[in-house]
């Protein structure tokens, strides 16, 4: 645990505003999700918006971990058997279709991180589903957040609600720490075992943002080397949030107006603050 950073108040002020701003993109952008729009001006929009209406930076443009070509757009939307990292372009959407979009922004200095699952007109009852559970898989891992908690709580229950829908969890790309580095300590696994790995505490800043297929887990990597699909071409679902272990529990900080509220489930267990002004 002795590399995972503990937010200061300031840092926590700075995430809060960061989060929101990554949330209301997203807000921004659903209108626009519709038949015969394309993934890249989906991009376009969503680029012009945080640059010029909201002062912010687009983390993933140009963004180049060790081993990859610099990623070469503002967003990632990953269409249908998409899991992730899908690359705007050409790319119609069609009736039927679900698109994960996944935004992060730089303000100041601070990351927000967040995506959520959009239908392009009228979804399947398949794709409906696997949305639907996988957002309760997202809202079940961040209702285990307190102090003292472990992190293996948060895939526990994740792996136990997909696999008992008969959904599979992706397992090779996880959550992460966040704050003024896009990726950091901790890895937050979608899989586990309750009561291991690292424990939790007030301060740490992480995604839960799990990747479940309606058919297998396997993946496979597209020849641009960021796109990943399902090895058996099966729907992918993925929704994300940021997250801060308070004092008491968490705090959601990719908060914004239309944000959809959690599972009446959660509702009754936890509280979720209304977004910070």
């Amino acid at each position: 645990m002795a590399n995972i950073s503990i937010k200061t108040e300031e840092d926590i002020k700075g995430m809060r505003i960061a989060g929101r701003l990554a949330a209301e993109v997203l807000d921004y952008i659903e209108p626009f999700v519709k038949p015969g729009v394309t993934t890249g001006e989906l991009d376009r929009l969503c680029h012009e918006y945080m640059v010029k209406v909201q002062d912010s930076i687009p983390a993933p443009l140009n963004y180049c971990p060790p081993g990859y070509t610099p990623f070469p757009k503002a967003i990632c939307t990953s269409v249908n058997d998409v899991v992730c990292h899908g690359i705007p372009g050409d790319k119609v959407l069609k009736n039927g279709d679900v698109v994960n979009i996944d935004i992060t922004i730089i303000k100041n200095g601070y990351h927000g991180d967040t995506s959520r699952m959009f239908f392009v007109g009228e979804p399947s009852i398949l794709a409906k589903r696997l949305s639907e559970i996988t957002y309760e898989c997202m809202w079940l891992g961040i209702a285990k957040i307190k102090p003292g908690a472990h992190l293996g709580d948060i895939g526990y229950v994740i792996q136990q609600h997909a696999e008992k829908a008969g959904y599979s969890v992706v397992r090779e790309f996880c959550g992460h720490g966040i704050g003024k580095v896009f990726h950091e300590e901790p890895q937050v696994l979608h899989y586990g075992r309750p009561g291991t790995l690292d424990k939790l505490a007030a301060g740490m800043i992480f995604t839960v943002e799990p990747m479940i297929n309606a058919g297998r887990r396997e993946i496979r990597e597209m020849g641009d080397g960021w796109t990943i699909k399902t090895k058996d071409r099966s729907l992918s679902a993925q929704w994300e949030h940021t997250v801060l272990v308070t004092e008491t529990g968490f705090e959601v900080l990719t908060v914004s107006p239309k944000m959809p509220p959690p599972p009446a489930f959660i509702q009754q267990t936890a509280a979720t603050p209304a977004a910070a002004a």
